[in-house]
């Protein structure tokens, strides 16, 4: 590992953790900052907090790969598993992630966004999955990951064409949840993950739980994740302040403490 730390991790009041990659020049994803991706998640993973953001510092979300690493039979087998490790434990964290992408997410930059719930763009941003110009395919997960977000006809024509997607493309597709100018891009990603922390966050796990082991289970077994993870959730602080909120109140008025 370096010594000085590759990824600036801020655990904010509000409950979200902000993430920003900064390796300049480009925020390339070598081994030992893939390792701190990890850890992170790992972290949040023990210790969820209400919501986390990933960014890029300057002007670049994520360049992709280190090349020189990949480039090393040698090394190369060790980036292809921290790539492997890093990203597969952010898909698990179980409160919300939101990428808020600045600039450039190109190659493994693109795979990282692909791995968080949602997608917040700059009006400047792009996506690219640039391997093919290589010679090489996607090895971060893009050929899942990409897929099962866009579908199979459109992932191939991303990935076989290598061009790169504008904001405006990538809302279209279903690549962005929002588009923002530049200049608004953190404080908006922010708010929403503040939105989200201060909500009913053992809903919200259980509820993003149900999604992501749901939609890969036979029919019955996923209305089956649903209705356990209901009756587990009913049995919580958060639901009685919810149940007895709107009764009095009306819908929209409680106050949850993730409890």
């Amino acid at each position: 590992m370096t010594e000085q730390p590759l990824l600036r991790v801020e655990r904010r009041d509000d409950g979200v953790v902000l993430a920003t990659l900064d390796r300049p020049k480009v925020n390339a994803l070598n081994t030992d900052l893939l390792l701190e991706l990890e850890a992170l998640a790992v972290a949040c993973a023990e210790d969820p907090p209400g919501s986390v953001v990933v960014t890029g510092a300057g002007r670049m979300f994520a360049a992709g790969a280190e090349l020189a690493e990949f480039a090393d039979p040698e090394r190369r087998p060790v980036q292809a598993d921290a790539f492997r490790a890093a990203f597969g434990a952010i898909e698990r964290i179980p409160c919300p992630t939101i990428a808020a992408v600045n600039g450039m997410a190109l190659g493994g930059g693109a795979e990282l966004a692909w791995c968080c719930d949602l997608r917040i763009l700059g009006e400047g941003s792009v996506y690219g999955q640039p391997e093919v110009f290589l010679g090489i395919i996607p090895g971060g997960g893009a050929t899942q990951r990409l897929t099962r977000l866009v579908g199979r006809a459109t992932a191939k024509r991303l990935i076989w064409g290598g061009a790169q997607i504008a904001a405006a493309e990538a809302l279209r597709l279903g690549l962005a949840d929002e588009v923002v100018p530049d200049d608004e891009l953190l404080h908006r990603a922010l708010a929403l993950g503040a939105e989200y922390a201060a909500g009913p966050r053992l809903a919200i796990r259980a509820a993003k739980r149900a999604i992501d082991e749901g939609v890969d289970l036979p029919w019955p077994a996923g209305i089956d994740l649903e209705l356990d993870l209901f009756l587990e959730v009913f049995e919580t602080e958060d639901a009685r302040r919810g149940v007895e909120s709107f009764f009095e109140y009306g819908p929209g008025k409680a106050t949850f403490e993730g409890r």
